[in-house]
Formats: C-alpha cells, structure tokens, sequence
C-alpha cells in the first residue's frame, strides 16, 4: 500500500551534514529509487510502471530530455526519472474535499515540497473572485470564465500564454495556433530562463539554435568535456554514455566551480562493475573554474591552439583545420586578433585555474581529433552567456569539430519535450517564414509582432498591459527570477490559469481570479473519441518519438493537453475560426499532418513516427556542414572577454539543484551527493573563504544580494557549509534563492536571468 502524504511541513531548519560523496549511482541509486516509487505508486503499480519508462512501446520520461538509443535495457531510467515517474503515477490523489479543508491562504504557508507530495488532481477547481478556497467547476464552466476574460482584454497581447517543457509536440502545436489565432506571440517558456542563451549563440554563429550531435557521437569522441553541467544529478543516464565513450577511449574534461560525484565516478546500476565493483572513473581532468570564467578559458584555449598552429613544422599533423574554416567559416581574421590578444593573467584571474591545469587541458586538446563540448545552466545564465558560447564554438570551429562523426556542440536541454515545443512554434519571436507556413495551411494571418518572453511577461503583468496568464504546465511562480516581483506580477492579474497534474506554488499566488485544470499525465492513458491515443517528443539531441502511456487516469474528469487547447480555443474563437479543433481532438494523427505541412523536417510525420526508435530531424551543420547563418557560413566571433568579479567581503552564488529535485518539483529534502540531509535553506561555501567572513560550519546567515543599481535582496536563514567549491564562490538551492536574482539582472542577447552569478554577502544569524 502506498504511503500517505506527509501531515504535514517537515521541519528544515535544521539540515545535517555529511561530507560529499565522490561516485554516483549504484545500490544506493536503486535502493532510493525503488523507496519513493514504492511510497508513491506501492508494489504492483512500480514494476507495471517503471518497465514501461522510455521503452519504445511506453512513455517518455517526464523529467530530462536525454535521448535513448536504439538499443534499450529493461529498466530504461534513472534515479530522477523513477522520482518524476513515481509523483506522477502516484496513488495520492487531491480531492475537491482537499481544498475545502485548505483555504488559499493556508496553501500559500506550504512549502513546494508539502504541496507536490499531496497527489495528483482529480478535477477542475475555481477560485471566485473574493473567495478563500477553491471550488470544483465544471469543464464547460471553467472554458466559459477564460472565453470571458480572454473576449473582454482590450487587445490580444494582454493575455499571456506560457508554456513548460513537458507539453507534447501536439498540445505545444495547437497552443501556438490557438494563441496565435487569438492575436499574439505572447508565448513565453521555460526556454527563456535556461537554454535561451544556447539558441541565440548556436543560432547566429551556426545557423541552427540546437546541438549538432547525436548520441553515437559521444560514443566516438576522443575528448569530450563537460563545462557548468551536473549530469549525475540533472541528467544521469547521460552517466551511461559517457561510461561508454570511456570504455571506447574518450578523455573527458570537466569544467565546474563545485565537484560532483557523477562526474568523479559512475557506479552503473547496469552492471556488475557499478553494482558490484568500483565502477568507471570519469573525469581525467577537473577544471575547477570560478564562476563565469568559461569565456575567458576558451578564449585563451584558442589562442594557445593558434600558436600550436604557428609552431607546428610542415611535417607535423595539421593543428588548425585551415581547409574548413576556408571552405565554410566568416570572420575568422578578427576572431583570430582577439583570441591571440588574451592575457595568461587576466585569465588565471577570471577562471581561478593555474596554468599547469590550463596547459594540461590543452594538451588534451591537440590530442583530440574528434572533440564535443556539453554545456547546461553554468553556461547559459551568466550576463555574458551568449558570447561564452559563442566561444565555445570558436574552439570546435577551429579544428573543424563541427559536422563530423564524434565532434560538436551539444547543450544538455533539461527537460523532456523542452526543445520539441520550440520546434513547434512555442517562441515569442517566430521566424517570418514559421509565420509564412501557419498562414498558408491555416488560413489567417498571424500576428508579426513579437511578443513577451518570460521577464518580459513578468514586467507586463507587474505594470497592468498583461491581465490573464495562461500556463501549460510548470510552476512558473517558483521557476521565475525575483520572486517578490514575480508574486505581486501574477497577483495583479485578472485571471491565472494553470494546466497541471499536481499542486504546485503557482496554485496559491494567484490573480483576482483563477482556475486548475487537472491534465493527464505522460504515463496515463489517452482514450479519444477516434481510440487510443499517442503523442510525440523531441529529445535534446533532436530524435523525435512516440509516447503512449498506460496507466488508468487519476480521474474520469481529467482532459489531455489537447484537448483542453482544442475546447478552449472553440470556445474562444467560435464560429469564427475555420481550424477543425474538434477533429484535432478525436485524433491526433490529424494534428500530426498539420504539423507535417507547417515545420520543416516533419514531411510524412505519422509515417516517421511510425519506427519504434523514431526519427532525427534535420541538422544542416550536422548532416552536410551547410550553415543557414546570415553569411551562409559558420561565423567565428570576437566579443570581449567578460567574467562577474566580486568586492572583498562578498561571494559569487550560484543557485542549483539539490539530488531530490528536478526543476522546482522537490522530491524530498536530502542531497546525498553533497552530504546534505533534511534541508534545503542551505549555502555552501569554501573553509577558507567561510573563515576569513567569520562564519564556521554551522552557523547560520542570511544571503543578501547587492546590485549595481544599490538595490539589495534577501534570503533568510541559511546554514553554512564547509564544502570545497572554488574560493570566492558559493552556491544554494533554488527555487529558495530566486528571490536573490532581480528580474532586471539578464544575460545580454538572450534575456535569460543571470541566476549563476549573484553577488551576495552572508550577514551571521540565528537559526529559523
């Protein structure tokens, strides 16, 4: 039998410590993952479930967006995945008598963990303006208060629709359309506050704004290296494969201010060298960089590569790949110029790193003939995100490490389905030719305005020109930078709607008014008037695949993402609309070969998605070294070197997820890897750094963040950690530090918050 949720909050304030472990996964990874799977879904309920994750014939895991290959084990998922499944599958279910016994104002004292750990929803629930809990309401009722208010907007870009990364391809297609029919490219995502600077930088300098390799080419590399990435935690079956690369004869570098175990050491719970042995060592080189150094190392990377070139003799292997930055780069002389004039101490200063750590690294390099680079959020959340990697690119241009086997750029996208609803037109900025192609099929013109992305649409509902938000899933409260603003932004609304599957904050910061509309999950089955259904997913290598879950829903009132799209845009557009949303409803293979005619790369789309392995959407640099940039090159760039600095007296933070989280869903409260149990509220901090501040392991302090405006923010209460991250650094959990990060603080190009370089100082205090 499962076990019921917790009665209530567990007490936090005081975490243990423990030192850090220095390997991942193994017994402890399936003991932990079989505990919470049977908590959640009990004993039968586990094994159906957890044998059909990521299975060619089962569902796609709700949590990352790693791919899988062609050939699969049984057990096809990871701790966190198991974790994701588990609180989706579960047997707890919210009630409408749940919200008669919690009004509102109870709900919002919760923590995110107590509210996700309540269940799944079972219905429809509507707070009335005024009112103190919420209600259940009928379908047909809920649609009528969004057609209501959506009408009554004075414009079509007062209402914001918002998109998380676990929406399948056809509910994020029909969402586009249907917000685009209504009049507005407000179509903010999750995108916008993690990967966003990854599309801008990949999307100038290749012309393509996602990584360029598959999973085989990790397998085939020389060197593969993993900068501001935490795969044992965030996406750990990417663990397997680069246990494999290894076991082929791949070096690997890692680029990170703190250690993580995934990265030291992989216990493969697959076989018996991870269950029974010491498992793989993974990392050869550990580069531990002070935060937002990345840019000044690979810049300096590059031109200690240039002048390898320059002192190579006419017998020696080619250093430089000249005959492909002729054939298919720009701009290479003025990348040149500035790369030779990077300063050695210049850039000690910005990376933290010695010059025997930056020479051996090089040597790696030069060795290398087939070279990737995986990056994540230490990458992209900087100020000067898009010209890091922007520079990133440089170094796999230089050697000709893009469009061949074992070579590329690969950003780690974080959550399932994150890149496929891109793909499927959910972007505030659609190319002109996206908007070309839905009129054409479609039938009317689409709005050319651009519309908000995430700060954006924050600062609209803050200042009163956005009055209704609309999520398809996520938890955009506890996702958002500035949680202050953020709260006060969504409270200003008239209406907030959220499609979820479980209780989340943004359920409890609500508008005047505001609806739940209980969804089905990845693992449910979807039976529709034309039968069973299917839909599909775009991994973060860009495979697109079916997924058909199995389980009884955890209600009969419970409707699919499209369908919900599908009533509601009938209900709001009307008769005026000639797009067949009903049709879309009873079978999504219609909604497939709109699809089909609208977005390159998905000609024959039902008949691709056929093959039980899927397909791969084109790549033009991957597949044939064609660059649809603006030069129709591959542009080397040359921006300056930048990097956060901190005054005496104050730490760089960044914000992170603990091992019992994925994004804002809170597992539980322990983070086994870096020896924390039973909190979350707290900062990890270097000895030496926490001495010279006067702070023992212990204690407790509050985190200020101080701004260049004079503006400074507070998080209450943290203990610190001795823990041996870079000096001059420091790093927390977020959603809890969000309220650090000021909605105006955004990486240049991108607008993605800069919530990997926040300048605190730690003022002591007594526990909470």
């Amino acid at each position: 039998m499962a076990a019921k949720p917790p009665a209530g909050d567990p007490i936090q304030d005081a975490p243990e410590v423990a030192p850090p472990k220095h390997a991942a996964a193994g017994f402890p990874a399936v003991g932990h993952s079989l505990r919470i799977a049977h908590q959640q879904m009990g004993i039968r309920r586990t094994a159906l479930t957890l044998m059909r994750v990521n299975q060619k014939k089962g569902f796609d895991c709700p949590g990352c967006a790693w791919p899988e290959g062609d050939k699969r084990h049984a057990a096809e998922f990871c701790e966190n995945g198991a974790k994701a499944v588990a609180e989706e599958a579960t047997l707890r279910r919210v009630t409408p008598d749940f919200f008669a016994a919690h009004p509102v104002a109870d709900l919002a004292t919760r923590s995110g963990y107590w509210l996700g750990q309540q269940g799944r929803l079972t219905q429809p629930m509507y707070l009335a303006e005024g009112a103190e809990a919420y209600e259940p309401v009928s379908w047909d009722r809920a649609f009528d208060i969004i057609a209501d208010e959506l009408r009554a907007l004075d414009s079509p870009d007062e209402a914001v629709f918002y998109t998380s990364g676990r929406t399948s391809n056809e509910a994020a297609f029909l969402y586009q359309l249907f917000a685009r029919e209504f009049g507005t490219n407000n179509l903010p995502d999750c995108s916008n506050m993690c990967h966003e600077s990854s599309g801008s930088a990949l999307t100038e300098t290749l012309g393509v704004g996602k990584g360029s390799v598959l999973l085989e080419d990790l397998h085939k590399a020389d060197l593969i290296i993993v900068a501001g990435q935490n795969p044992g935690t965030n996406h750990p079956r990417m663990l397997s494969a680069l246990e494999k690369a290894k076991d082929n004869g791949a070096k690997i570098i890692s680029i990170n201010p703190l250690p993580e175990a995934g990265l030291e050491r992989f216990k493969n719970p697959q076989n018996a060298r991870g269950l029974a042995g010491g498992g793989t060592s993974l990392t050869d080189l550990f580069l531990q960089i002070r935060i937002g150094g990345d840019q000044a190392l690979f810049r300096l990377l590059n031109k200690l590569i240039l002048e390898a070139s320059d002192n190579a003799s006419d017998t020696d292997e080619a250093v430089v790949d000249e005959d492909f930055i002729r054939e298919h780069t720009h701009g290479y002389e003025e990348f040149a110029a500035a790369a030779r004039a990077a300063d050695w101490d210049e850039t000690l200063s910005a990376t933290g790193l010695t010059r025997d750590d930056i020479e051996r690294a090089l040597r790696m390099v030069l060795d290398s003939k087939r070279t990737i680079v995986c990056w994540a959020m230490g990458l992209t959340q900087h100020k000067h995100s898009v010209p890091t990697i922007r520079e990133v690119v440089n170094f796999l241009l230089l050697r000709g490490n893009v469009g061949r086997p074992g070579a590329g750029v690969c950003p780690v996208r974080g959550h399932s389905n994150v890149q496929g609803d891109r793909t499927m037109g959910i972007f505030e900025r659609p190319a002109p030719a996206f908007l070309d192609a839905l009129e054409k099929e479609f039938g009317f013109a689409p709005p050319r305005e651009h519309g908000f992305d995430v700060v954006r649409a924050i600062r609209a509902m803050r200042d009163g020109q956005a009055k209704v938000f609309f999520a398809m899933g996520g938890n955009f409260v506890a996702a958002s930078p500035d949680t202050d603003v953020t709260e006060a932004a969504m409270r200003a609304a008239r209406l907030t709607v959220h499609v979820s599957t479980k209780l989340n904050r943004s359920h409890v910061v609500t508008g005047t008014r505001a609806l739940i509309l209980p969804t089905l999950g990845r693992s449910d089955r979807d039976i529709q008037d034309g039968g069973p259904q299917f839909v599909t997913v775009e991994d973060s290598m860009g495979m697109v695949h079916a997924s058909r879950g199995r389980l009884e829903p955890a209600s009969s009132e419970l409707l699919s993402e499209p369908a919900i799209v599908a009533r509601l845009a009938r209900r709001v557009l009307g008769d005026g609309s000639k797009t067949p949303w009903e049709e879309f409803t009873k079978d999504y293979a219609t909604i497939r070969d709109r699809i089909a005619a609208v977005i390159p790369g998905f000609e024959d789309f039902n008949a691709k998605v056929s093959n039980p392995s899927g397909f791969a959407l084109p790549h033009a640099p991957r597949d044939s070294r064609r660059f649809p940039t603006a030069t129709g090159k591959a542009n080397f760039t040359a921006a300056p070197v930048e990097y956060p600095k901190a005054p005496e007296g104050r730490l760089l933070l960044q914000t992170l997820r603990s091992h019992d989280q994925y994004n804002t869903t809170i597992y539980g409260l322990d983070d086994r890897y870096r020896g924390i149990k039973n909190g979350r509220r707290v900062v990890l901090v270097h000895p030496e750094d926490a001495r010279e501040l006067g702070l023992a392991d212990g204690d407790y302090a509050d985190l200020v963040g101080e701004w260049t405006d004079g503006t400074e923010r507070r998080a209450a209460g943290f203990r610190v950690v001795h823990y041996p991250t870079t000096r001059g650094c420091a790093a927390s959990y977020y959603p809890e530090t969000n309220v650090l990060v000021p909605l105006d603080s955004t990486a240049d190009i991108s607008n993605t918050p800069a919530s990997k370089s926040v300048v605190i100082r730690l003022e002591p205090t007594n526990p909470v």
